[in-house]
């Protein structure tokens, strides 16, 4: 019997799964339509899309699936402040540039405010659920997705910035362990004070808001869902183990080395984006990560300084400078069809359901 909680009745979902937001091209139309079909809630990470790709790939999704999605930013950060002489930053990757065929890096302009440009694509999207992270949206902006009917989840790794999160209107919080992979979510903490494993997280923020909890964060296959389930968590929210699906869009030479990564692999790194975040670690991210943050720009200037490499790296299949953002339960990954991997997950979520209960 499939397992119902307040957000599998909220979307019509068969279980209780949704698959991560994944900036960067990772959640392709074909894998948030064939998660949905699959019974499970898929999600665009459209923080890094433009308002034009925002409706090109959510047209996209709609014309693969009539089941719910959902859409995700990032919450409006604050200019960065870079550094008096960022030659540091430049010299520490010019032998990268070099090595990968490109011309020299130069100091990344700015970025420019679109936050308002991208809420109004999300807006026009035809997701069924908005979430944030990096922080809490403004009043506008929350005022104008409730009006849309969108359920809105935002990002959390400690228990004030869920209380936080739920004073300033949203209808769910995700709670990020610190064993999840990608950028941290930390905004009324240091990164440190917010690296709380999911076992303690989850079941301390259910004490704490009245809202349902999402719990994310080194979740691979079904144990971890019962578990999470177990802990007070209405849902899971996985990234990495739909990476290697049949369906996500990042390079090959990513998912090998998702494929062959052990749970000791990852740490916590700036040198790719300038915000702290987890990967696989690789040549790049142990060499940058040497010279400090000296060699380092604030997030997103750090991240576009190396966007071109990461971009040439992908092509040529050299995952040593790519972020190969992953979790601790990498040696749990599996490569096949989003629609498996879902019916595999709600069948040892079920099992794991019947070891616990009382023998008859």
């Amino acid at each position: 019997m499939p397992i119902q909680t307040t957000l599998t009745r909220r979307f019509g979902l068969r279980h209780p799964i949704i698959q991560a937001p994944l900036a960067g091209g990772g959640d392709t139309p074909g894998l948030v339509a064939a998660v949905g079909e699959a019974g499970a809630l898929g999600f665009i990470g459209a923080a890094y899309l433009t308002p034009a790709q925002i409706a090109e790939t959510s047209r996209a999704v709609r014309e693969r699936t009539d089941r719910p999605f959902g859409i995700s930013l990032f919450a409006p950060q604050p200019p960065p402040v870079p550094p008096a002489d960022p030659r540091p930053a430049l010299e520490r990757v010019a032998p990268y540039y070099g090595e990968l065929g490109l011309t020299p890096p130069v100091p990344p302009a700015p970025p420019a405010d679109t936050f308002a440009d991208l809420l109004a694509a999300a807006l026009e999207s035809g997701a069924a659920a908005f979430s944030f992270t990096f922080g809490i949206l403004p009043p506008s902006a929350v005022a104008a997705i409730k009006a849309r009917g969108m359920f809105l989840m935002g990002t959390a790794t400690t228990v004030g910035e869920a209380v936080a999160l739920e004073r300033a209107g949203a209808d769910a919080v995700v709670a990020q362990g610190s064993e999840a992979g990608g950028h941290r979510a930390t905004f009324d903490a240091e990164f440190h004070d917010g690296m709380v494993g999911i076992v303690a997280l989850v079941p301390q923020m259910t004490d704490a808001v009245r809202v349902p909890v999402i719990a994310s964060g080194g979740i691979m296959d079904g144990r971890g869902i019962a578990a999470a389930l177990a802990l007070g968590a209405a849902a899971v929210q996985m990234g990495t183990a739909f990476l290697t699906c049949d369906e996500a869009g990042i390079p090959e030479a990513y998912k090998v080395a998702i494929l062959g990564a052990h749970e000791d692999g990852t740490r916590l790194t700036r040198a790719f984006s300038g915000r702290p975040a987890r990967g696989i670690v690789n040549r790049f991210m142990t060499e940058v990560d040497r010279d400090g943050d000296a060699a380092i720009l604030p997030f997103p200037l750090q991240n576009s300084l190396t966007r071109p490499l990461r971009a040439a790296a992908a092509k040529q299949g050299r995952a040593e400078f790519l972020s190969l953002w992953a979790g601790q339960g990498v040696r749990l990954a599996r490569r096949q069809p989003a629609a498996e991997l879902v019916a595999r997950l709600a069948k040892e979520t079920a099992e794991a359901v019947e070891r616990l209960a009382p023998a008859r």
